[in-house]
């Protein structure tokens, strides 16, 4: 491609509306145009890269056996109603009718559709198993888009949903499409880890999430120190620690005026914040459900909401209804006479002794409260863990970092084939529903993550395995007939054997074609300048600061050489 063809879109200066790496980088190296909150135009040098990341997904979806298809985007309300899932998913449905007030949505994801046609067209336990999968735009209405396309209101996605006829067929699906991803991380030049995750709104279990570390990341990731367990915050396993054993005292009302955070209680009975057990009242779809955890915890809501069963909306509840739950105003609530639907009490404050609760009672708080002899509720993991507990697997401490999720595999089961009938006739003549499998990519976080990754003070740095172009060869004098000539050779050269090169013709200092050559993050860049006489030519790479001095006859074996060492194959 000659740059001077090209509509250059590159900025000097960082866009005020972009806070991460990525998207300020996005934008000044023209990938992208924003068009309106959360929404984005793709550019031609974006559109390249995009589609280099779609076409590594698609090689190893189809070398793991996969089938591709597109499914429509625009789906109508009934196959959502069919599985239960209209009114629950929630205010981030784009929901419209057609001219016969006929009710339709914008595909979030694409269970339903999958699952239709696997019912349509699927009868037989001789067709199976099956993988179908598809690249396409989804759209979500983000309650708050941010982060550029890290989290946006239309966003292009790969998903895939494996249908077998038993558990070990699925069993084998899931881990074709772990090694899949794995492969398609790598291939990307991602650093990304599989953690164990909650499957959320999909439903099913056995989830993982594909996580790369991230300062700006939107989701906490613990990790082992030692051994290789991780976990998605919300998925992991918070061990209880063993209070020291105690003499139980006799439960006592204390008189506890204005004394309603834990710090003020800290003060006040001049113990330790694990002396203490707090009682949080939610609501959950109508239904009122308190929660108990140690005094210096932090309620799981995903764990709450797992406990409960199918919530839509698990919310704190309002003063109110606070009120109507414990007789007292908010600060006060405790386990003892509440009047809730449901009380779930975390593991580790059924093994405290002697500890302060709520008294139910404005301005009043019961010390030496034992759980099973003054109250009892359903005992549970009901905390995110923190910094420095030990693992659940090893016994080692566990660090907290940020991530990003770039994908995600789920065993759904027969969630949904259960639901719309999805079945088919098994071996020994009889219906069954099939078993299901959901495996996403985020194709355009993925892309983001990667710049996120790969960039320094000058702009990206894209692994060649993704690159808009992997050469940007650069003339100094466009009127030297000498260094465009040269120039032209090796331009020419280079595209004969399958390398995507840019060749910046315009008529601008040689400083400003090196300052967007680096912006734009091209690997490899061949500058002809001065020395051309002596058929001389400087090689760098994107990733290095060093110029090479090598004869024009080497810049091909020079670019093949990066191509081996990167894995990539050439014509």
């Amino acid at each position: 491609m000659k740059m001077s063809k090209m509509l250059m879109l590159t900025l000097r200066e960082v866009p005020a509306e972009a806070e991460i790496a990525s998207h300020k980088l996005m934008l000044r190296a023209g990938l992208m145009r924003k068009m309106a909150s959360g929404i984005y135009n793709y550019m031609p040098l974006g559109l390249k890269v995009l589609k280099n990341v779609e076409n590594i997904i698609r090689e190893e979806m189809n070398n793991a056996g996969a089938q591709e298809f597109l499914a429509s985007a625009l789906i109508p309300a009934e196959l959502w109603q069919e599985s239960g899932r209209w009114d629950a998913y929630g205010a981030e449905m784009f929901r419209v009718k057609d001219r016969n007030s006929r009710d339709f949505c914008l595909g979030p994801t694409h269970e339903e559709v999958f699952t239709d046609i696997a019912r349509n067209e699927i009868k037989s336990y001789k067709q199976l198993p099956v993988n179908l999968y598809q690249i396409q735009t989804k759209y979500r209405d983000e309650r708050r888009p941010r982060f550029g396309v890290m989290r946006s209101r239309e966003f292009v996605m790969k998903d895939a949903y494996s249908f077998d006829k038993d558990q070990a067929g699925l069993d084998a699906s899931y881990e074709r499409m772990h090694e899949a991803y794995v492969k398609i991380f790598n291939r990307c030049g991602l650093d990304a880890k599989a953690v164990s995750a909650d499957s959320g709104a999909i439903g099913g279990a056995n989830s993982a999430e594909f996580m790369v570390k991230s300062e700006v990341g939107e989701d906490d990731v613990v990790f082992c120190t030692k051994c290789d367990y991780a976990a998605n915050i919300e998925k992991a396993e918070a061990k209880a620690e063993l209070a020291e054993k105690e003499d139980l005292l006799e439960k006592e009302e204390v008189e506890t005026p204005e004394v309603k955070t834990i710090e003020d209680l800290e003060k006040f009975f001049n113990v330790s914040a694990k002396k203490f057990a707090k009682t949080l009242i939610f609501n959950a779809d109508g239904k009122i459900v308190a929660v108990m955890v140690r005094g210096d915890r932090e309620v799981n809501e995903v764990k709450v909401s797992n406990a409960l069963g199918t919530v839509i909306n698990l919310d704190m509840a309002t003063p109110e209804e606070v009120y109507k739950a414990t007789n007292a105003k908010v600060g006060f609530a405790g386990p003892i006479g509440l009047k809730v639907d449901t009380l779930l009490v975390d593991e580790e404050v059924s093994k405290m002794y002697n500890f302060v609760v709520g008294a139910n009672k404005t301005g009043y708080h019961f010390k030496n409260v034992n759980y099973g002899r003054d109250f009892e509720g359903t005992v549970g993991d009901f905390r995110n863990v923190t910094e420095g507990e030990t693992c659940p697997v090893c016994g080692e401490k566990i660090t907290i970092s940020r991530g990003t999720e770039v994908g995600h595999i789920f065993k759904l089961g027969t969630k949904y084939s259960e639901a719309m009938h999805g079945d088919f006739i098994d071996e020994d003549g009889k219906k069954k529903p099939f078993l299901m499998g959901c495996y996403g990519i985020g194709v355009t976080r993925t892309l983001a993550s990667i710049i996120e990754q790969h960039n320094d003070e000058n702009g990206i740095i894209w692994p060649l395995s993704v690159a808009p172009y992997h050469v940007s060869v650069i003339p100094v004098n466009i009127k030297n007939e000498e260094q465009m000539e040269a120039a032209e050779e090796i331009y020419s050269a280079l595209e004969q054997i399958g390398v995507e090169v840019l060749m910046d013709d315009r008529n601008e200092r040689a400083g400003v074609k090196f300052k967007d050559s680096e912006l734009m993050g091209i690997p490899m860049r061949v500058t002809v300048g001065k020395k051309i006489g002596e058929n001389i030519v400087e090689f760098k790479l994107r990733a290095e600061g060093e110029n090479e001095e090598i004869n024009i006859k080497e810049v091909v074996s020079r670019v093949k050489k990066e191509f081996e060492k990167n894995g990539l194959k050439l014509k």
